[in-house]
């Protein structure tokens, strides 16, 4: 069995604003990147058991894009998301509300494309890109 990735961050922000901030296709599209040459166009959300989530990822010179989604398996608000991605690949993000904020956990079976370093980097950095647009807000 393969280990999975795991990126964490803390952001300075109450549980449920970073709820809203991590679900909400308008907030998505703000932070959803893993460097500056790249962006999130578009988002949709059906945040419920069954429901997708399609984020459009592309980069800024128009020369590349692609739909990363999922399908939810379990949504437990301001706790926990349970997704199997497109690729059939399982992902879990848990909130755990903080004295001083909102601890932000996902976890995700790696793909066999990029090395889990690579894949390790990039996630992180969308995760430090969320964390950057919550506490701005």
């Amino acid at each position: 069995m393969i280990e999975n990735i795991t990126v964490t961050t803390t952001v300075l922000k109450p549980i449920d604003k970073v709820w809203e901030y991590f679900t909400q296709p308008q907030h998505v599209t703000m932070w959803n990147a893993a460097s500056d040459d790249w962006h999130c166009p578009a988002a949709t959300n059906d945040l419920k058991v069954g429901g997708t989530f399609h984020y459009t990822m592309a980069a800024k010179d128009g020369s590349m894009s692609f739909d990363f989604w999922g399908t939810y398996n379990d949504v437990q608000k301001e706790k926990l998301l349970e997704i199997t991605l497109g690729d059939n690949r399982k992902m879990t993000v848990h909130f755990t509300a903080l004295e001083k904020g909102t601890l932000l956990k996902e976890s995700f079976e790696p793909e066999t494309q990029n090395s889990k370093e690579l894949q390790q980097a990039g996630w992180q950095a969308i995760l430090d890109n969320f964390k950057k647009y919550a506490e701005g807000l």
